[in-house]
């Protein structure tokens, strides 16, 4: 080969070099300038932005927590949304409670006022009235409820001629302290008889029974008693409803003076408490032929008052009279009454005042000041000849007019 020849392929083989070298070159400008394109991707306009609630989870992500985690502040949220719908439920019940528990009342009452007109009982214009029209209805202090026989019109003369005011006072002490005080009574076996035309013609000269839709019998007080709370409280709106015999005296004054300690309390039982034997004896007095539901033989009753007088609040009443047709009657009065709270949030009060003796029991706790509610002798369960010395108990055991007239309930 000659050196001609050889320096021509040394001079292609550099060309070739050279262009090789640029070829490479341009193919990585080429190369970096297609990557960064592809890399570099605009957002485009049209995309929604992330919620909060995506970002929340992105965040969680972002600072390295577990999926975990994630699930647990979902089932903490899900779980205070199904507390707050909880608890939107439960306003939703106790408002339809109240609601319907208003309707029952306004049905009761109804039913009082349709029951009053049949028996002939005066009916109070804020139940005659349509209700768009009756005025505001009137708060009373108490109702005191005597209750009372067909045979006992003695006693019923002598309770007017001394502790119970007649005509314009007893007016006077419904308007001026909120006091309403009736005889108790319903009606014979032949209603419309000699029995019932003889009260009413008492009721039409004195104006002071309220007659109860209740066939009378010495078995039938618990009933009478029933009867009696829900259809006061259906009449008259009163924060106190008594009952008391009779044969027993009482001091009005200091039974106003006495309730009213305990008005701003919701659910009140007071009288006498007492827990005495349950008499499974057929024939004795005070038999209780369900003796068997109070336990084992020479068992005792639970805490009750005893029935000569006793009262309780508004609720208590109220109770009574929605629920009557289901509460259970014992032989008893005081027990079924008692019976009937046992189970419900109530307060039993035990006031001594309210079963003092006759004199000089009586007599010698008014002269130490402390001047009693109710008076009667135990062996009687009532005062011993009641028609003929309830007055001589009045005059030695007696508050007085004015602790009556002066009293501010």
């Amino acid at each position: 080969m000659t050196w001609k020849s050889r320096g021509e392929q040394s001079s292609k083989s550099v060309v070739s070099q050279r262009w090789a070298l640029f070829l490479c070159l341009a193919s990585f400008c080429v190369g970096m300038l297609f990557t960064n394109r592809m890399w570099t991707i605009p957002e485009p306009k049209g995309l929604a932005r992330t919620t909060a609630m995506e970002a929340e989870k992105l965040n969680v992500v972002s600072e390295g927590c577990h999926s975990r985690i994630l699930q647990e502040k979902e089932v903490k949220r899900e779980t205070k949304d199904i507390y707050q719908e909880v608890s939107k439920t439960h306003n939703a019940i106790q408002t339809l409670d109240k609601t319907i528990s208003n309707l029952e009342m306004e049905l009761a009452a109804a039913r009082a006022a349709q029951e009053s007109i049949r028996s002939g009982a005066p009916v109070p214009e804020d139940l005659s009235m349509p209700k768009s029209e009756s005025p505001v209805k009137r708060r009373y202090l108490m109702v005191i409820g005597i209750n009372t026989a067909f045979s006992s019109r003695k006693r019923r003369d002598s309770v007017r001629a001394t502790w119970m005011p007649q005509g314009e006072k007893r007016r006077k002490l419904e308007e001026e302290k909120g006091i309403i005080a009736r005889f108790v009574i319903g009606h014979s076996a032949t209603s419309g008889g000699i029995l019932d035309r003889a009260i009413e013609a008492e009721d039409n000269k004195h104006g002071d029974f309220l007659r109860l839709d209740h066939v009378e019998g010495y078995l039938e007080l618990s009933a009478k008693t029933k009867t009696y709370f829900a259809t006061a409280v259906k009449l008259w709106d009163a924060e106190f409803y008594v009952k008391v015999d009779d044969d027993v005296h009482v001091n009005i004054g200091t039974l106003g003076e006495t309730l009213i300690r305990h008005r701003s309390k919701p659910r009140i039982y007071i009288g006498c408490m007492k827990s005495g034997p349950v008499l499974s004896q057929k024939g004795v007095r005070y038999h209780e032929p369900e003796y068997w539901k109070f336990g084992e033989t020479g068992n005792k009753y639970f805490r009750h008052a005893t029935g000569q007088l006793y009262a309780i609040s508004r609720d208590l009443a109220t109770y009574i009279s929605i629920n009557q047709q289901v509460l259970h009657k014992y032989a008893n009065e005081d027990v079924s009454l008692g019976a009937w709270f046992i189970g419900l949030d109530v307060e039993h009060i035990d006031d001594r005042r309210l079963c003092c003796g006759t004199p000089p029991d009586c007599e010698w706790k008014a002269q130490a000041g402390n001047v009693c509610v109710a008076s009667f002798d135990w062996s009687c369960s009532g005062i011993c000849r009641s028609a003929e010395r309830i007055k001589e108990v009045h005059r030695r055991c007696g508050e007085g007019e004015k602790a009556l007239w002066g009293a501010s309930f």
